[in-house]
């Protein structure tokens, strides 16, 4: 199967992150299928490309029988997935002592639970053909302690972990598995999270004094995604973040 005839499914892709990954994939000319629990999302990203070229499905990623069923439905439909890129996420800036035990939980369910469940069905598939490749995002809050993040913090550091027992566990079959660790995106979801007060905070603290745009994580996502480039990358954790896991910590604001 050449590579232009697989696909790449990009979960959390009709918005932020996996948006413009998506955007990315599709320009460098791939078939990308994007998953979205938003339908309404979905609708607005359909005309992006043909439909021989990108697929739109709705999926909560937190569901696992929801998951299980679209990604046969994904293959049977749409071909053969060589790629991953678990971008689904959601989050909320409270202090530990201020946090929940049914946040925590929602926070684990989409962001590592659900991380897992769709990495685990699609590397079932990638093993029949023994190659495939596999990226994470994570977040620099999984690596380092940053004050308000106690739910989303460990659900990414989650995903450090997560990443790096997969690629061990996977290598024999040919399929290497990566995480991206953001620093401060211009997302949504960041949108959502950040104060005025934090956002000040994260340019004084990062190298280069700014948030970055999504499309700053297509050439390192891009990348990862290519065998030809990076065949004996695996189990790694590449930051993207402006320097900022380079420098020191996020003073204590939310």
């Amino acid at each position: 199967m050449e590579m232009a005839q697989e696909a790449i499914l990009v979960t959390g892709g009709a918005s932020g992150i996996g948006l413009a990954v998506a955007r990315g994939l599709l320009e460098a000319g791939r078939r990308v299928l994007v998953a979205d629990v938003s339908q309404e999302r979905l609708d607005e990203v359909r005309d992006m490309a043909p439909a021989a070229r990108l697929g739109c499905v709705r999926l909560d990623v937190a569901d696992e029988a929801q998951v299980v069923d679209a990604m046969a439905r994904l293959e049977r439909d749409f071909g053969p997935i060589s790629g991953l890129v678990n971008s689904a996420g959601i989050g909320r800036d409270v202090p530990f002592l201020d946090t929940d035990a049914a946040l925590l939980r929602r926070i684990l369910e989409v962001n590592l639970v659900g991380s897992f469940v769709v990495a685990r069905e699609a590397a079932r598939r990638m093993r029949e053909r023994r190659r495939g490749s596999i990226v994470n995002i994570a977040s620099v809050s999984g690596i380092r302690g940053n004050a308000g993040r106690a739910a989303y913090g460990a659900s990414k550091g989650g995903v450090v972990t997560l990443t790096r027992v997969m690629a061990v566990e996977l290598a024999a079959y040919g399929i290497r598995v990566n995480a991206v660790a953001p620093g401060p995106i211009e997302t949504p979801l960041v949108g959502q999270m950040h104060t005025e007060e934090a956002r000040a905070a994260w340019r004084q603290v990062v190298p280069q004094h700014r948030y970055a745009a999504p499309e700053e994580l297509n050439g390192t996502i891009g990348w990862l995604l290519d065998e030809a480039q990076s065949s004996y990358v695996t189990g790694q954790v590449i930051c993207v973040d402006g320097g900022f896991t380079a420098a020191g910590m996020l003073p204590a604001v939310h």
